[in-house]
């Protein structure tokens, strides 16, 4: 019998993600300190937030298969999160602008007290906009919940030039890492059933 599926996010991008491979979840939002830890590396951050957030829901529901994740948007040195407000969403972008940024996001699965997790990098280069454009784009409330105040997946595609990785884990969840990882834990994703143990005829 496949266990309950809890997403440890507030993420809708992560919700439609699973949501498209036609699978069932609660939605669970493990809340925890999501500081810097001295000269932790972004990386290594987003990896330590993914696993902490699934051991937090784990605790809540141990019974339960339990995925998070976490991404960080990164320019030169800069770590670039969540726009406080209009006028910080249009500086984040003029500043991405005509350049490239490195998108980290990592993923956390839980299962019976083990963790498996996985950081994927994508590089994204950004178009050069008028600031009237990108004013126009942040009234449209797209930018304000994300990690560099752009969308991949919505009107923010118009932002972007190219990229050098996975698109999905730019929206949030890398799909194939994370059942690569789910495969680890001994669950693998069949199209016409979902989750199933791996050792399931």
């Amino acid at each position: 019998m496949t266990p309950p599926l809890v997403l440890a996010s507030r993420s809708p991008r992560r919700a439609e993600l699973l949501q498209r491979l036609g699978l069932r979840f609660a939605c669970e939002p493990a809340d925890i300190d999501e500081r810097y830890e001295g000269d932790e590396m972004p990386a290594a951050h987003a990896e330590r937030l993914a696993r902490e957030k699934a051991f937090v829901a784990a605790g809540r529901h141990p019974d339960a298969l339990v995925l998070a994740g976490d991404t960080v948007v990164v320019l030169g040195r800069d770590v670039l999160g969540k726009p406080r407000d209009a006028a910080d969403a249009v500086a984040m972008l003029e500043r991405l602008g005509g350049r490239a940024h490195d998108v980290y996001t990592a993923v956390a699965v839980r299962w019976r007290g083990r963790t498996e997790s996985a950081v994927e990098r994508t590089r994204v280069w950004m178009r050069t906009l008028p600031r009237a454009d990108l004013e126009a784009y942040v009234a449209t409330g797209e930018p304000m919940d994300k990690a560099g105040a752009y969308g991949i997946q919505g009107y923010g595609a118009a932002l972007v030039e190219r990229i050098e990785g996975d698109f999905f884990a730019v929206m949030g969840l890398p799909v194939v890492r994370t059942l690569v990882l789910l495969e680890r834990l001994g669950w693998r994703y069949r199209f016409d059933a979902g989750l199933e143990p791996v050792d399931a005829p």
